[in-house]
């Protein structure tokens, strides 16, 4: 079984994300603001995400999270802003979600956490999600080591079709 990454595009760990399943040649996308708005402009092209007709950051979260099976949330010591307010939609969404908390978890045992939450709630499309680029500096790089060591090991596991 192969799973579909997902994130809204931001700078930090939803563009790990998508730069990730990239590298993999895994299937990705996911929603990002009208205008393919993000916080150094505009989302580059190369992102297969699809824009919203209207919204913004908080409308293009929440469809993530209605648009995903499952969450998985990366962040640094504190839940805040937008990191937080995708946790709120996925608790009224009632959609399973896994907080992965760099500061206390190590990338590897993050991938391995990440792995676990999939196969438990046989997650095919997995929205990551986390804080932009100019709330958490090292965001991006932790979140891409997580997420490359997740698909690195499915890609393993992941029986061929013939």
């Amino acid at each position: 079984m192969r799973v579909k990454i997902i994130s809204g595009g931001q700078t930090g760990v939803d563009r790990a994300a998508l730069d990730a399943a990239l590298k993999h040649g895994i299937e990705c996308g996911g929603w990002c603001p009208a205008g393919r708005l993000d916080e150094l402009g505009r989302l580059p092209d190369r992102y297969p995400v699809r824009e919203l007709k209207e919204g913004g950051f908080a409308e293009r979260t929440f469809q993530n999270v209605k648009d995903s099976d499952g969450t998985t949330i990366i962040y640094l010591d504190k839940l805040r802003g937008g990191t937080e307010q995708t946790v709120r939609f996925c608790v009224e969404q009632k959609r399973p979600h896994e907080l992965i908390d760099a500061a206390k978890i190590a990338a590897e045992r993050a991938a391995r956490l990440i792995t676990k939450f999939v196969r438990e709630h046989k997650i095919d499309i997995l929205n990551v999600a986390g804080p932009r680029e100019s709330e958490w500096a090292n965001g991006y790089a932790y979140a891409f080591r997580a997420l490359d060591i997740f698909l690195s090991r499915r890609k393993r596991h992941t029986p061929r079709r013939s």
